[in-house]
């Protein structure tokens, strides 16, 4: 059977035990799970309220106010629709997930698409590229991005390697894992990281990280129907707070492509994911009391990064500055100035500028100090344009 295929594939079936066996024979067979789909399929037409909009909504023009959490939610809807193959899994999923992202999925899709797992990120992820391996487009879904280290060995050993390694013969470009990252007030050294760059580091996988709910929903379908394997990281202070209008029905950002924010005419401001938010504070902080103009880059995508977009903002400013919740050593904000430095050396007026989390474990009651606000930006801002 297809996902019992896909079991022995990913990962040795011990780690599941008697709780993964029970949910395999939910899973019996891709025929089974193309009949849930159809299931499915014909109550969504039954509840139009259910079923997400056909047809291309920037053509029609209609948006709906969400939040990035219900974004996320209604891509997933989206994604599950479409392809039978499709499954969402992870601890606590079937109910909605700890953050609700995958709420109402299950009383939609049905428990053999969607279904929690034993606490186990390594036996996730590798049932997953099992999956994935087998033809399924499996969401894995890592509770916090602080438990995403027991399946390191999975994600870069295996899920990035399995193409290469078998010639094309076999792939999991189907696989998606989703992992909510970074500060949220209140979660301390082992709720609060943002381990983003370890996973830049490794050839064969891509890395998202959607700056707000437009992003968030148009980025995560791209990842699930594209050919490589990727992990995508949502910011979990953005869950609630980050709300805007999001194009209603299917549609897709390009992964690869940075975003312009605003225009600018003084110094280049990049950042990705939550911290996107910061530097726009930060701009119109230094615009409002100093008249100074920036320009603002959200990456998206990290892995592979639209180095050409921020080349081409750096020769107009002719000043970089490059900001991250991570800590600053090894952090991509490295890999983001080298890379400019080396292609804008002669139109450089000021040495690029990093503002970053600092190297230590991400605090509690230190928090305030430790993340890289709005006016630290605005004050590495002002020190960058006023240099000579």
């Amino acid at each position: 059977m297809a996902l019992a295929a896909a079991v022995r594939r990913g990962m040795q079936a011990q780690l599941w035990g008697g709780l993964l066996q029970s949910q395999l024979r939910g899973l019996a067979s891709s025929a089974q799970l193309q009949q849930s789909a159809a299931a499915a399929a014909a109550a969504a037409e039954a509840s139009p309220a259910a079923a997400s909009p056909a047809g291309p909504p920037e053509a029609a023009g209609r948006t709906v106010k969400m939040n990035l959490c219900a974004a996320v939610n209604d891509a997933l809807h989206i994604a599950m629709a479409e392809d039978s193959r499709t499954l969402c899994f992870g601890e606590d999923v079937g109910f909605g997930g700890v953050f609700m992202c995958s709420r109402g999925l299950q009383e939609r899709f049905g428990r053999d698409r969607v279904f929690n797992t034993p606490l186990s990120e390594q036996g996730i992820v590798g049932f997953a590229i099992g999956a994935a391996a087998e033809g399924f487009r499996p969401v894995a879904e890592i509770q916090f991005a602080d438990y995403i280290f027991p399946a390191f060995d999975q994600i870069t050993n295996e899920a990035a390697k399995y193409r290469y390694r078998s010639g094309a013969a076999y792939n999991v470009g189907g696989l998606t894992i989703r992992a909510p990252y970074g500060a949220v007030g209140h979660g301390g050294h082992y709720h609060s990281q943002s381990p983003e760059a370890f996973f830049t580091h490794i050839p064969g996988v891509k890395v998202v990280m959607p700056s707000g709910p437009r992003e968030a929903k148009g980025l995560l379908l791209a990842s699930i129907r594209e050919p490589d394997p990727v992990i995508f990281f949502e910011a979990k202070m953005l869950y609630r707070t980050a709300v805007e209008e999001v194009p209603e029905g299917d549609y897709e950002i390009p992964l690869g492509q940075a975003r312009t924010v605003q225009q600018g005419s003084d110094i280049t401001l990049v950042g990705w994911g939550q911290q996107v938010r910061v530097l726009e504070l930060a701009a119109k902080e230094v615009q409002d009391q100093d008249k100074i103009s920036c320009e603002i880059l959200d990456l998206r995508t990290l892995l592979p990064w639209d180095a050409d977009a921020v080349e081409a903002s750096v020769r107009k400013t002719g000043r970089l500055l490059v900001s991250h919740e991570a800590p600053i050593t090894s952090g991509f904000g490295a890999e983001v100035v080298s890379t400019i430095a080396d292609r804008c050396f002669w139109s450089l007026e000021a040495p690029p500028a990093r503002v970053c989390g600092y190297d230590t474990p991400f605090p509690l009651v230190f928090e305030p100090l430790y993340l890289p606000t709005a006016r630290r930006v605005a004050e590495a801002i002002r020190r960058t344009v006023t240099a000579t």
